[in-house]
């Protein structure tokens, strides 16, 4: 079967950007995988996790059921950190809920002498953020570890803390079809998707230096509700970003 025959068959199934980007990876497909991406298409997984490859930031990312795909929403809250970091000086960041990776390896790849740890509850995330590491070359600047929001510990603080954590409530019908394929655990959170916010903002006051900053990504409409529940742990609102949509996006506190 040549390229044209893939492509054709795939359009019909998904569209014409999806068959593009999958006959790009492959160059050469048999019958049987051809018409089995077919299926996936026409069943709504999304292009990335049929390729198992997503980019962001400028980075080659893996990806599988296990993990969120990395979107550019999350991009904002790189540049957040990026805006803020404009001396070299050595740094230590903290990724909770990290995922396939893609938040501390595009800040440890663009941010000079920064080196943190990345945390997940979901072993199966850990393995993704580990292959992500190690294809990325930062093994020597990030370590992986498991825990959670609410109960991770540290011996030493942090300069930085970033965080994307779980905020759809659950039965939000905005939820579009592509994140059915994404795990539950990475999407939904109780109190109507602030349960994560809460369990940062007790714990994470922990973890980092004084005069450090956290950063946080929030969900449409959730600014007020998470700035109030940091507020009543002790934590000072510094500023909201906005993404390419002009939404808030992402939330920076100090102590």
């Amino acid at each position: 079967m040549n390229i044209n025959q893939v492509f054709e068959i795939l359009k019909s199934a998904g569209d014409i950007r999806a068959a593009r980007i999958i006959t790009e990876k492959h160059k050469k497909m048999s019958v049987f995988r051809t018409f089995w991406y077919a299926h996936l298409l026409k069943r709504g997984v999304p292009v990335a996790k049929i390729i198992h490859e997503k980019w962001f930031y400028g980075l080659k990312f893996y990806t599988n059921r296990k993990t969120l795909d990395p979107r550019p929403d999350t991009e904002t809250l790189v540049e957040s950190v990026i805006h803020d970091c404009t001396i070299n000086a050595p740094r230590k960041i903290l990724d909770m809920g990290t995922g396939t990776g893609c938040i501390i390896c595009a800040l440890c790849t663009n941010i000079p002498n920064l080196t943190g740890i990345a945390i997940d509850k979901s072993r199966p995330a850990l393995h993704v953020a580990r292959k992500n590491v190690k294809n990325l070359g930062l093994c020597n600047q990030i370590k992986l570890k498991h825990g959670d929001f609410a109960t991770f510990k540290s011996d030493e603080k942090f300069d930085i803390i970033v965080s994307n954590p779980p905020y759809i409530k659950y039965g939000d019908a905005r939820v579009n079809d592509g994140a059915t394929f994404d795990p539950k655990i990475a999407l939904y959170a109780k109190n109507d998707g602030l349960a994560a916010y809460e369990q940062i903002a007790k714990n994470a006051k922990n973890l980092l230096k004084q005069n450090g900053k956290i950063y946080l990504e929030i969900g449409i409409g959730q600014s007020n509700q998470v700035i109030k529940i940091f507020e009543y742990f002790g934590w000072k609102f510094e500023r909201v970003d906005k993404d390419l949509a002009g939404i808030n996006r992402v939330l920076v506190f100090t102590l």
